[in-house]
């Protein structure tokens, strides 16, 4: 006879691939049926949980069969799943209703600077701190991105005599050296599964995405607190 405590495991596991299934069927796209295996499939590309999960998950559907098609009453199951895989969906369940902040994952502290800023400050920075992407901000809020690959750009095209004065060279003058580096703004509360969506939207239109800043409230007037990259994106798919 199944024990209370086993029966309990099973009925857990049901219940936290149910909330899986659920969740997947409300936040993926393209998917032609809502099949959990088409699912996975149709959201691999879209949120990090799902690569980081993506064997386990579906394990999991396969076990999810195995102990439904043996369930032989309300509360009776005879396929017990170990209480590992247990805690794990569980784990799993947990992290796609409760994602992570944002804004615990973008890079901080920004560094920013107003459009009058001398660019040698600018190369100090880069010189001691590996920051590759700067916001810059007029008196009515953000303007535009100032990256690394911007700068060598036009200290490439300004290049006279294997020398380059900088002593009066504003980080203004370098607008437009590159064509426009698209950024999206969000609020603080913003949590991790609406940034994959707004990168993923952007590449869906075949383009590219530079960052993702946050803000208070995602005003464009207000003062960064983190910035996302792909390459923050990239980087979170590999921590376990």
């Amino acid at each position: 006879m199944t024990s209370i405590v086993e029966k309990n495991l099973s009925e857990r596991f049901e219940i936290a691939f149910n909330q899986i299934h659920s969740w997947l069927r409300k936040n993926i796209k393209g998917a032609h049926s809502d099949k959990f295996s088409e699912l996975l499939k149709n959201g691999f590309p879209q949120h990090s949980i799902i690569r980081k999960n993506y064997h386990d998950l579906k394990m999991f559907a396969r076990l999810r069969n195995s102990i439904v098609h043996e369930k032989i009453g309300k509360g009776f199951y005879i396929a017990e799943p170990h209480e590992k895989v247990v805690v794990q969906i569980e784990n799993i369940a947990s992290l796609v209703f409760q994602p992570k902040n944002a804004l615990l994952v973008g890079s901080k502290p920004v560094v920013y600077y107003d459009e009058h800023t001398k660019l040698l400050e600018v190369l100090s920075v880069i010189k001691n701190k590996p920051y590759s992407i700067f916001p810059i901000y007029d008196q009515r809020g953000f303007k535009w991105l100032l990256t690394a690959e911007s700068i060598i750009q036009w200290l490439a095209q300004n290049l006279s005599d294997k020398t380059i004065h900088l002593n009066h060279v504003l980080v203004k003058d370098l607008e437009g050296i590159s064509k426009p580096r698209p950024v999206e703004f969000v609020g603080r509360e913003t949590d991790m599964f609406e940034v994959e969506e707004i990168f993923e939207d952007y590449h869906q239109k075949n383009r590219r995405l530079e960052a993702v800043v946050i803000t208070a409230t995602g005003k464009k007037t207000e003062t960064p607190l983190a910035i996302i990259t792909p390459r923050d994106l990239v980087e979170m798919d590999t921590i376990v």
